[in-house]
């Protein structure tokens, strides 16, 4: 049974932009795709309760919400498989929840009744943090979402973090027959007290090359199995955070890891993924490692 590409809907401009993007997606890797409307969205989202004499009721609502983002996705790809759910939870449990069952689970970057100002919705945040299934959160200037670089990016974790992230970045980089730039970032160390310079591994050769050396551990058995992904590997000297925001200006998509820890509640999104679903120029994928 194929699992199906989920995306949060609540009628939102964010929203029907991630619809969009899911479609090209789906088309992609000829998958079906599954709208999710969680009902009590308006409730979290500081809007008038519903029943009101001014708004609808929220069954209505959410009825036109799959309404509107079924005849985009349709009117998008006529030979879409597309299925909707309005689900009684509030949006991160509903999608986090769907998301247990699923292929990847697409957002927008802001929900409906948000402020303007954010750079992120706490919604898509909570989701990213919570599902067992990557998280792309749709963003960034319209030469991402489009696709137009033919370039996918992909900051290399840790072992521990990273194995699930680089398939999910082979896999992407293969149905797009695009260019995967894979980047291990890693920062110059601070003069020895002494003042004298800093010698073996803890210099600035030595961290270049360690980083090297991590990339060819995280990337082999990857690069077996997709022999035909075109790569470039690169380490470069930086915060990870600024290096991997700064080079998203050039890519379709972005990707990163997330770890869980024994005994956490959801995955752990370090200063890295943080940066990016605020501040990246194109959509970013979270992709969860299994423990």
């Amino acid at each position: 049974m194929e699992l199906p590409l989920v995306v949060g809907v609540d009628g939102s401009g964010a929203s029907l932009a991630a619809v969009d993007w899911a479609v090209d997606e789906a088309a992609r890797h000829g998958l079906p795709l599954r709208l999710v409307y969680g009902s009590l969205w308006e409730r979290y989202e500081g809007s008038e309760p519903s029943g009101s004499p001014e708004c609808p009721s929220e069954q209505v609502m959410a009825e036109h919400v799959v309404a509107v983002a079924e005849e985009r996705a349709r009117r998008r790809d006529p030979g879409a498989k597309v299925t909707s759910d309005v689900l009684p939870e509030d949006p991160v449990s509903a999608l986090a929840g769907a998301g247990d069952s699923a292929f990847a689970v697409v957002t927008g970057s802001r929900g409906r009744g948000e402020l303007k100002g954010l750079l992120l919705g706490s919604v898509s945040l909570a989701v990213a943090g919570r599902a067992r299934c990557p998280v792309i959160v749709v963003r960034g200037d319209a030469a991402g979402p489009a696709g137009t670089h033919e370039r996918i990016l992909l900051g290399a974790g840790g072992v521990e973090t990273g194995r699930e992230a680089v398939r999910f970045a082979f896999r992407e980089a293969g149905v797009r027959r695009c260019v995967l730039e894979i980047v291990r970032a890693w920062r110059s160390p601070r003069p020895a007290a002494a003042g004298g310079p800093v010698a073996g591994e803890d210099s600035a050769p030595g961290q270049e090359e360690r980083a090297a050396g991590l990339l060819e551990q995280l990337l082999s058995e990857a690069m077996v199995d997709h022999p035909a992904v075109r790569q470039r590997c690169a380490t470069v000297e930086g915060p990870p955070h600024r290096v991997l925001v700064e080079l998203s200006a050039a890519a379709d998509l972005v990707i990163v890891g997330a770890r869980r820890e024994a005994g956490a509640f959801g995955f752990q999104l370090g200063r890295t993924a943080h940066a990016l679903l605020h501040h990246a120029r194109c959509p970013v994928a979270v992709v969860p490692q299994r423990m």
